[in-house]
């Protein structure tokens, strides 16, 4: 919940509610504080219990926090049935792209040196990239008033 205050934060906050509420009054007013949140989590758990009784046992494994659409598509990735771990250990990025960074240098390296020695135009069954289009005056389409 306050993950992001750092210790001179803390120590800022400590200090001004000192100064706010004065050192007799402080200690009632944690222990008020305390006893409310208290009661607002037993509070909050008792509505859970009964929510949960009253969906019935086919939901006993339900969780509310797994209504966070993070939570929820985490706990499905993480679940072993549908064998995602071992897809996702086997994969290795690096490598894949190590592949993909050699295949498209070799395909370069062989297009160039193919399409010095043939004349003809043919790499011998790759793409040439820089091929123009055939058409270059393309037809532009009618142009219709009405449709816009």
């Amino acid at each position: 919940m306050f993950n992001d205050i750092g210790p001179l934060e803390l120590v800022t906050l400590i200090v001004l509610a000192v100064l706010v509420f004065g050192p007799d009054k402080l200690p009632k007013l944690i222990q008020d504080v305390t006893r409310t949140i208290r009661k607002i989590r037993e509070f909050s758990e008792s509505a859970k219990e009964d929510i949960r009784q009253e969906l019935g046992p086919e939901f006993k494994d339900f969780e509310f926090e797994d209504l966070n659409p993070k939570t929820f598509i985490r706990k499905q990735l993480d679940n072993d049935e549908l064998g995602l771990k071992e897809i996702r250990n086997g994969f290795d990025l690096k490598k894949e792209m190590a592949e993909v960074t050699d295949a498209v240098h070799s395909r370069e390296s062989e297009s160039s040196s193919s399409s010095s020695s043939s004349s003809s135009g043919s790499s011998g069954g790759s793409i040439d990239m820089t091929k123009k289009p055939e058409n270059p005056r393309e037809e532009r389409p009618p142009y219709d008033a009405d449709a816009t």
